[in-house]
């Protein structure tokens, strides 16, 4: 099943997905273009990691990690589908990353390996805005890099855990303005989804809502101000949002 949350007049709705529509809770149907995307889950603790494809780390001249490099984000950087992403002025270089994010859908602790996709409730798709140009390195993503407001969409859906045979080979594509920019696969993830929660769970508290991105492939392009944005998981969908300059922000 596909779950979304979305505003629709005036009001914040738990939606379904079913033949091309959105199926509201009192059972009414409306149209994708109709609504307002949020995230589609109000996040707790949300894990980003960096370096965990080999490919990536290769095309930015960096050694692979040895353990997961993992930083935390802020629920402000988080947009829905079809948002918009303000890329700042005076900036050189700003490119997405598109991740598959796990969901944890119950509290554990000193979770094995063996047992952690017992934890997933589901998966859904985000795309993790970096600014290059206020980057100290790749293994210290500062907070200027990756907590700033909109620069995180997140969605469309949440995808169910049971729907998604195999998390760790799925396609990732990212298209900027309708060409293919990126392509990669999860099955290259460095830390798979069961490693990362046994390691994450092994020091801490993992709960209910908490998000963990698992990280890009290579192929990450600059983008300008008006490109058009879609990251795309097979299996889950595709998620769009689009860039804008700070200063047009600033002058509505």
């Amino acid at each position: 099943m596909k779950r979304a949350r979305v505003a629709y007049k005036g009001q914040i709705h738990e939606a379904i997905y079913k033949d091309g529509y959105l199926v509201l809770p009192d059972g009414s149907l409306v149209s994708e273009q109709d609504v307002v995307w949020l995230p589609p889950i109000v996040p707790n603790t949300v894990f980003a990691l960096g370096l965990n494809y080999a490919d990536h780390a290769m095309e930015l001249d960096f050694k692979p990690p040895s353990e997961p490099l993992i930083f935390l984000k802020g629920p402000n950087t988080f947009i829905g589908n079809r948002g918009i992403t303000i890329r700042p002025d005076n900036v050189s270089f700003m490119h997405y990353e598109c991740e598959l994010a796990a969901v944890i859908g119950r509290q554990g602790k000193n979770i094995k390996a063996r047992d952690a996709y017992n934890y997933v409730s589901g998966y859904t798709i985000a795309n993790d805005y970096a600014v290059r140009d206020y980057l100290e390195n790749y293994y210290r993503p500062n907070l200027i890099v990756k907590n700033r407001d909109t620069c995180t969409p997140l969605g469309p859906w949440i995808v169910d855990a049971m729907d998604i045979e195999d998390p760790e080979n799925l396609t990732l594509r990212t298209y900027v303005n309708g060409s293919v920019t990126q392509e990669g696969s999860t099955k290259d993830m460095i830390f798979g989804i069961p490693a990362l929660i046994e390691y994450l769970s092994s020091f801490m508290t993992l709960n209910c809502g908490d998000l963990i991105l698992t990280g890009t492939p290579k192929g990450s392009v600059d983008t300008k101000a008006g490109d058009e944005v879609i990251c795309e998981i097979e299996g889950i969908g595709k998620l769009l949002n689009t860039i804008v300059k700070e200063k047009e922000i600033a002058e509505r």
